[in-house]
């Protein structure tokens, strides 16, 4: 039984789905959508733009979610594809949910543009920052930052990313993830071997307590838009649980701007409900590597970033076969 599976920030690259719109008419038409949707040449942004401008948050989650949904629709047309689930990381849950004919694909091109405009707001630039944490396990990483916090008396720092073994990511106040990344030694916490940290290039300190203010923005946006039952589960980031029903759906959209991503417990659930294979719906192979570090075995990952990515799923999905 296949999963699909939809990528966040981060996947983005220039020229992302450009191959789609060449060969399927259904994501053409999928583009011509979302332009409309949020006044925006899509095209032009996906295919043409300078990687900085796709790279701005108000942008990337848009076009995420456009490529996302313009590959699962390809599939739902070509091959008559319904997967018995779904996840998405961070603004990958929105196309989850719109597979999963919950949102109206317009209203969610409107949502994710007002949520990286909002994301992007809510803190003032260079005030909040995230670093990847190498070497510690998911509960090392909440003592982690519960000790930044009492030791610096400020704050916050809280995990972020919870996305594969050894592979956390942390967000909070900028000063204080320099002040770990600097005083941080292992022997604190009574861990043995090393520990690394690194800063990542982003805009905002996503998916921490500091993203209230765009979490409030977007539960009056989302409040606005009409939510259906999913007519397949979608494991949703901020418990990690399959949801259907319209009015959890809409609430763990909002809960999850300033919560962290579990990604690694999505993935199990994912498989734990019965997933024996996966799509990654979207651009790049970000999912595709984490999935190899959570459990590669139970949940083998096809990625369709090519005409001959889709004939290989087309074979793979009417045969019923592993990849």
């Amino acid at each position: 039984m296949w999963t699909s599976l939809f990528p966040g920030q981060g996947s983005q690259s220039p020229g992302m789905g450009k191959f789609l719109t060449t060969e399927f008419s259904v994501a053409k038409q999928t583009f011509e959508e979302a332009s409309d949707a949020i006044h925006l040449d899509m095209r032009k942004l996906c295919f043409d733009s300078a990687e900085s401008d796709l790279a701005l948050t108000e942008n990337t989650q848009p076009a995420l979610l456009l490529v996302s949904t313009a590959t699962h629709r390809v599939l739902e047309k070509e091959f008559d594809f319904v997967p018995v689930n779904a996840a998405g990381h961070s603004v990958g849950e929105y196309a989850a949910v719109v597979a999963a004919h919950a949102l109206n694909f317009s209203d969610a091109m409107r949502a994710v543009r007002q949520r990286g405009l909002a994301m992007q707001a809510a803190v003032p630039v260079g005030q909040g920052g995230m670093s990847a944490v190498m070497g510690l396990e998911p509960q090392q990483v909440f003592e982690l930052c519960a000790w930044a916090e009492k030791q610096t008396g400020d704050g916050p720092v809280q995990p972020a990313n919870i996305n594969a073994p050894g592979q956390i990511v942390i967000s909070g106040k900028k000063t204080v993830l320099d002040w770990l990344a600097v005083n941080f030694k292992p022997e604190t916490l009574g861990i043995t071997g090393r520990v690394k940290f690194i800063a990542l290039k982003v805009s905002a300190p996503f998916h921490c307590s500091m993203m209230k203010p765009a979490e409030e923005k977007m539960a009056e946006v989302l409040s606005e838009m009409k939510f259906s039952n999913a007519r397949f589960p979608v494991i949703q980031n901020v418990t990690a649980q399959p949801e259907t029903n319209a009015n959890e759906l809409r609430a763990n959209l909002i809960k999850q701007i300033s919560a962290p991503v579990r990604w690694i417990e999505c993935v199990e659930k994912v498989i734990g409900l019965g997933a024996t294979r996966a799509v990654e719906a979207g651009c790049g192979r970000v999912l595709a590597g984490l999935v190899k570090k959570i459990n590669p075995e139970k949940l083998p990952v096809l990625n369709l970033n090519s005409l001959d990515d889709i004939k290989t799923f087309e074979t793979a999905y009417k045969n019923q076969e592993g990849l």
